[in-house]
């Protein structure tokens, strides 16, 4: 290569600035999620210096790459071709190049292809160097107002109704703040999921079109922005949806038995369990059973009465 295309360079502004080849290693370069001044000036030495530059898009990412004067060759490296771009990259690799992988937006890996890549560059010995930057979950985190102690990012949830349904129960009684990836056309739906599965007094927020120009961070009860999304029209640009993690995940024991006899001195054991499931975000059936211990053991005042029949 030759030329201008031999040039291992990046321009900010009017300045031309030489970077040095890198050593042999895959490298994990994050890419702005929206604005594309939020690069990093060790991820733009980075792709101006690395043998190969492999994008998920290698359109979307050479918009990024003009804007900042690199002229690098890319190769194509996303879901439908890794079974064959993979081991191309792993062979450039040992054959001592440098390789920079980066995603359409954000962190590499994170709800991308990538870590198969990585698991086999370890395998090999090959050296996997992290370049950290945006983060739309991170941004979406940050800005909601939320807990942000603990979180648990969950990816996008399934497409399929009951499967998606399965997988918000599962996360229910997670002590943290859940974070998702969701497509603007199923938002209403995963919303109304969501109200159905965790409960709709959870805080949430709709980070929307982060760090573009028409950036938008909706904040307020699950079932206030199930409301507000089934009536709206069908948003634009790339979601990120944070739900606060139910207020009693934290409780003592004591109060949930305190809680559970409460109910119990109202409705049925069943209801009572299923009631207090929504309220601690614990499971019906445990909640259930620990109920019928409490009365076993006549912590109820009434150990003779079942509240079923």
């Amino acid at each position: 290569m030759t030329g201008e295309l031999a040039k291992r360079s990046y321009v900010i502004g009017q300045t031309e600035i030489s970077v040095r080849p890198l050593e042999p290693a895959l490298y994990l370069v994050a890419t702005p999620i929206g604005n594309l001044a939020d690069i990093t000036l060790r991820a733009l030495e980075t792709l101006a210096a690395a043998d190969i530059v492999a994008c998920e898009d290698t359109r979307v990412s050479r918009v990024l790459l003009d804007r900042y004067g690199i002229r690098r060759r890319t190769s194509a490296y996303h879901e439908h071709n890794a079974g064959e771009a993979g081991p191309k990259l792993i062979a450039a690799l040992l054959a001592g190049q440098s390789v920079a992988l980066i995603s359409d937006a954000g962190t590499p890996l994170i709800s991308d292809p990538g870590y198969r890549l990585v698991g086999e560059a370890l395998d090999q010995g090959i050296r996997v160097v992290p370049i950290p930057g945006p983060s739309a979950a991170l941004a979406g985190l940050t800005a909601s107002g939320l807990p942000s102690d603990a979180f648990l990012f969950a990816g996008f949830p399934p497409v399929k109704t009951g499967q998606r349904l399965a997988r918000l129960e599962a996360l229910k009684a997670v002590p943290a703040t859940l974070i998702f990836f969701e497509s603007p056309r199923r938002l209403a739906d995963t919303l109304s999921a969501m109200v159905e599965a965790l409960g709709g007094a959870r805080k949430a927020a709709i980070g929307r079109e982060l760090t573009k120009t028409f950036e938008e961070v909706r904040t307020g009860t699950l079932q206030s922005l199930a409301d507000h999304y089934a009536a709206a029209d069908t948003p634009r640009g790339e979601i990120v949806i944070c739900v606060g993690p139910s207020e009693a995940t934290a409780d003592e024991p004591e109060d949930i038995d305190r809680l559970l006899l409460s109910l119990a001195a109202e409705m049925p054991a069943s209801k009572a369990a299923a009631e207090a499931a929504k309220m601690t975000g614990g499971q019906k059936q445990a909640l259930y059973r620990r109920l019928l211990e409490l009365r076993d053991t006549g912590k109820d005042g009434d150990t003779g009465k079942d509240g079923d029949g």
